[in-house]
């Protein structure tokens, strides 16, 4: 592994941001060097998910929501307590939905994606891996992404380059 003139935390921590922004983006634009060792870590990380991609079963759950109006209000009833006070309760309704379990593989598959990529807020990026970049990537054996050649970045000279997903 290179080292990238960092200590390891910072290399680490910098890899996993890059990482993170291939998946949300589905390209990275960083030095020739850098793009080399996320490239290791990506497809890793791809062919994982291509191979774990459909090891998954439909459950269904009960899920007991406060009941909406048609505004998206919750929905409340005015109630009498022992003590013959009055208060307003949320009326609440059970629903069915179906959602996917992991199989212990699978899961694993998750733990170790999640370990090499950063949480982001409104975006699961593993489902994104399962369903959208594995599925492009299915009949390809390898090679998941590309490094494409830039112009040397101004100001230091350094070798830039694109890492994108194919």
């Amino acid at each position: 592994m290179r080292k990238l003139g960092r200590p390891t935390d910072q290399r680490l921590a910098m890899l996993r941001t890059l990482t993170t922004d291939l998946f949300i983006n589905g390209r990275v634009v960083t030095t020739e060097q850098k793009a080399k060792e996320l490239k290791k870590i990506a497809d890793s990380l791809i062919s994982l998910a291509v191979k774990e991609k459909d090891n998954f079963e439909e459950v269904e759950k009960v899920v007991v929501r406060a009941k909406l109006d048609k505004d998206g209000n919750k929905v409340t009833e005015e109630v009498t307590s022992k003590n013959g006070k009055k208060y307003n309760k949320v009326v609440k309704e059970e629903t069915k939905i179906k959602v996917q379990k992991d199989m212990p593989s699978r899961l694993n598959a998750r733990r170790k994606i999640m370990k090499n990529i950063n949480k982001v807020e409104g975006v699961d990026i593993p489902a994104k891996l399962f369903n959208e970049i594995a599925a492009n990537q299915e009949n390809r054996v390898g090679g998941y992404t590309r490094i494409v050649k830039l112009n040397p970045r101004k100001g230091d000279n350094a070798d830039m380059a694109v890492l994108e997903i194919l």
